[in-house]
């Protein structure tokens, strides 16, 4: 028996699973949200929740929203440090492996069908090149996964933390405006959940030093979609091309023609209910590259539970 998490800014997926010819098979799993156990020693309070009565483990592996040496990690959006020596010896989880947690959704991607798929961009995928996969969330992950002699390897790093590019007059008067607000502004200020409130404050002539007082991205989405707000349907329509721009520009830099897929809840429960060609054209402009582009898949990851497949691949290793 093996545990896997994906422990997020939002919500914390907890599994246990039996490895069964080597690949796990769930057994119990359970969502906790993560703002309700926001102290520094609350993922420890979830983990004695979770495995009151739990049979003996051999491995377990967390996929972190946050830098990681393997060992040692530090949540970005919550005060949680996991040391995994010492959440071994605690919880009698045999082995211990902590990962990004995008690397984690990498690993996943060997662990998903086509049914939790959602093409967007068919391309003409190469099956032994190089992936990549991006998520808005509470923050913007970014991981790649590879192939060699080896087998599947993933590459992790902290993608979204890259300089954001306005590619139109309208996302250059966005950068305008959250630098004077922040400072540098990266790509994880406009793609992500808060990302979407800051686009939406932008419009609204609103100040963007706190979110405190804005709609929800759940709520800025609803306004969209039911044509009650102009302010947030212009706001869904740049935060879609900036997605894309971005995907576009990772897929160059990989060359993902094994192709890109869009994880993380926001985009996902967006789908049944938009138009998602913005991002899909903002995906595809990239001048003299353009045909390099249409080459490359793009997909949307509906599995909401990605991160913890992939935790759970990386448990059996």
């Amino acid at each position: 028996m093996i545990l896997g998490g994906d422990l997020g800014g939002t919500k914390t997926l907890l599994a246990l699973a039996e490895v069964v010819d080597g690949r796990p098979r769930i057994v119990r799993s359970q969502r906790y949200a993560s703002a309700d156990f926001a102290g520094s020693s609350g993922f420890d309070t979830v983990l004695d929740d979770f495995l009151d009565g739990a049979p003996p483990l051999t491995a377990a592996a967390f996929g972190v929203a946050g830098p990681t040496d393997g060992k040692t990690a530090q949540l970005t959006y919550l005060p949680w440090q996991l040391d995994a020596g010492k959440l071994a010896r605690r919880f009698g989880l045999g082995r211990v492996t902590l990962l990004n947690d995008f690397a984690a959704a990498a690993h996943g991607l060997t662990a998903i069908d086509a049914g939790d798929l959602r093409c967007l961009h068919a391309g003409q995928p190469q099956a032994q090149a190089p992936k990549i996969i991006i998520g808005a969330g509470t923050g913007l992950g970014v991981a790649g996964l590879l192939h060699d002699a080896n087998g599947a390897r993933v590459v992790a790093g902290e993608g979204g933390h890259l300089g954001f590019a306005p590619q139109t007059p309208e996302q250059g008067e966005l950068w305008r405006s959250l630098l004077a607000a922040h400072g540098r502004v990266t790509t994880e200020d406009v793609v992500s959940g808060p990302g979407l409130m800051r686009i939406f404050a932008h419009f609204s002539g609103l100040p963007q030093q706190s979110l405190a007082n804005l709609p929800t991205p759940a709520e800025i989405a609803a306004r969209a979609t039911d044509g009650s707000s102009p302010e947030a349907a212009a706001t869904l329509q740049l935060w879609l091309s900036c997605y894309g721009a971005f995907a576009g520009d990772l897929a160059l830099h990989w060359l993902a023609r094994g192709g890109v897929f869009l994880a993380g809840g926001i985009l996902a429960k967006l789908l049944p209910v938009i138009d998602p060609t913005p991002l899909v054209d903002a995906f595809l402009a990239k001048r003299e590259h353009r045909g390099l582009v249409q080459s490359m898949p793009l997909h949307v990851v509906t599995a909401e539970d990605l991160g913890l497949r992939g935790a759970l691949v990386c448990a059996t290793r």
